[in-house]
């Protein structure tokens, strides 16, 4: 029992006292799968080559990849390192910054390291800046979904988008509306859809579901889940896990923050440091192997890039690298890169985002060979343009067309073809694109070359939509001139129908079609002028029987 005036000596806890995990020293050059199987004989979660420090859970996941024969300085990382006597404040603070352990050294070098705690807590209220950024109907939608999930014995975090918004700089948040259960998140959504009046879609296999309701729209709720990915590129196995884990499985450190929602406090949580990246506008992965692991995270970073005016730091630009040396991902479907092209394609800013990604190299992601060029580059510049043109004139063809033709038009013709292969093209899609690459600059040609208005007109007339739009991406000021003049011209411009050339003793069948051409280029070409006209030649064709040819 303490006595009262006695005096106690206060303990000050310095780094060396906190070291909880093990490092160990391994020799230059070291394989991946050395470097963890000397990490487990010594039970060391920190492995030091030359200086350099590579986590024991980075070499598990290179080892799950495939990637037990490279070097183990590929998956290092910069970790923050103190002095044995540095004090508990300067760890603390580190890790709090969302580093995931404190190295610890001394003259002779490093003698352990700080883990990171094991879970996420809550440390920031949120609720004032809720009530200062959000519609109030919004505030009451996301307190009414911590309490259908508290009902169910679970607990419910807002994720993704908005959270990120919420603590970013600058005007504008998003309207996504992302949900993370630690529980049944498919019961809860399913509760949810009752108590808002809406519908529920689940999917099983994800652990996921997305609620519609009136008034609210869309409201994506996912079971906390944690993820392992057992090849380069392909969907990973998901298993229920708490926030923590769903929190660390994320791509970059800005998205990997959650508000609880099941107190009005609605308290942050952010154990990556995704605040201070935002406070920096600095985009950063969670670890070296992200982008390896989920390639499509490489079209991410760069949309966010332009977006926001983030740039990666270091260890990031090197994950990129490191991914990029390892094309192919044979396991990464083309649906899943389309995907990700088609949500560039409807940003403000696309073409930027297209080329900062050529010139990353990211776009090695279709074909190995693939090289981003100066036309690329011009062509990736003016789709903004081609795409407001196609709209205007009701075309209906889709961005992602336009968009992948931009890409590959200046490819050899098996790069191009070997890419829209990779996007998932096939069929009459995929025919009509490499129908385009394939003759669309000599169609120009052509065109440029051809004087009578019929013969532009039946250069144009067989094309299909996206192949109209691709001539005019690449084509000059007289080449969409042209195609505005085609696209301009009364439908109706001959006056007889197919009925009434029938009439007139041209045989059913093709000669129809021949027939109904020659007025349309008559009419074009000023040959033609009236209906009366159009019948006397007509009849003058059948009375020859050039119409039975």
């Amino acid at each position: 029992m303490a006595k009262r005036a006695h005096g106690y000596p206060q303990v000050s806890l310095v780094a060396a006292d906190l070291v909880n995990a093990a490092v160990v020293r391994a020799p230059a050059p070291v394989a991946i799968g050395a470097a963890l199987r000397l990490a487990r004989k010594r039970d060391a979660v920190v492995v030091v080559v030359e200086a350099r420090y590579v986590l024991r859970e980075d070499l598990v996941r290179a080892s799950r990849l495939g990637l037990e024969d490279l070097a183990c300085t590929a998956v290092a990382r910069d970790l923050p390192s103190v002095e044995a006597g540095a004090g508990e404040v300067t760890v603390r603070r580190l890790l709090a910054e969302g580093a995931p352990l404190v190295v610890v050294r001394d003259r002779r070098g490093p003698v352990g390291a700080v883990a990171t705690p094991a879970a996420a807590m809550p440390d920031v209220p949120t609720a004032p800046r809720l009530a200062r950024r959000l519609p109030a109907d919004t505030g009451a939608l996301l307190a009414s979904i911590g309490r259908c999930a508290v009902a169910r014995g679970a607990h419910a975090f807002l994720v993704g988008g908005m959270v990120r918004d919420l603590w970013r700089e600058g005007d504008g948040t998003s309207a996504d509306l992302d949900v993370v259960v630690e529980g049944d998140g498919p019961a809860v959504a399913r509760d949810l859809a009752r108590e808002l009046g809406g519908t529920v879609r689940e999917h099983r296999r994800f652990l996921t579901a997305s609620v519609e309701a009136p008034r609210v729209g869309r409201i994506d709720v996912a079971t906390a889940r944690s993820e392992r990915y057992e090849s380069r590129g392909a969907l990973p196995r998901v298993m229920p896990a708490g926030i923590d884990a769903d929190l660390r499985r994320r791509d970059f450190t800005i998205n990997a923050m959650a508000v609880e929602l099941d107190s009005d406090v609605f308290g942050l949580l952010d154990p990556l440091g995704g605040r201070a990246d935002l406070a920096r506008r600095r985009l950063r992965v969670l670890h070296p192997l992200s982008y390896v692991e989920d390639p499509t995270r490489l079209f991410r970073a760069a949309r966010y890039a332009t977006r926001f005016g983030f740039a990666p730091d270091v260890a990031t630009a090197r994950a990129q690298a490191l991914a990029l040396r390892l094309v192919p991902y044979a396991a990464l479907s083309g649906a899943r890169i389309v995907a990700e092209l088609e949500r560039i394609l409807v940003e403000p800013r696309a073409a930027e985002t297209l080329a900062r990604l050529g010139r990353s190299g990211a776009f090695r992601l279709l074909d190995p060979r693939y090289r981003f060029t100066a036309v690329t580059r011009r062509l990736v510049a003016e789709l903004p343009g081609a795409l407001a043109w196609t709209r205007q004139r009701r075309l209906g063809v889709e961005p992602i067309e336009l968009g992948v033709l931009a890409l590959t038009g200046d490819q050899s013709p098996p790069i191009a073809s070997a890419a829209l292969e990779r996007l998932a093209f096939a069929g009459e899609r995929l025919d009509h694109l490499r129908q385009a690459l394939r003759e669309g600059r000599a169609r120009l040609a052509r065109l440029s070359a051809a004087s009578a208005p019929s013969a532009r007109a039946r250069l144009l007339r067989e094309l299909h939509p996206v192949a109209l739009a691709w001539l005019w991406l690449v084509g000059d000021g007289g080449a969409r001139a042209a195609l505005d003049w085609y696209l301009g011209l009364d439908r109706a411009l001959v006056a007889l129908s197919g009925d009434e050339v029938i009439a007139l003793g041209v045989p059913r069948g093709p000669a129809v079609a021949r027939v109904l051409a020659e007025l349309r280029d008559g009419r074009l070409d000023g040959r033609i002028t009236d209906r009366a006209t159009e019948i006397d030649v007509v009849v003058r064709a059948t009375a020859a029987g050039e119409a039975s040819l």
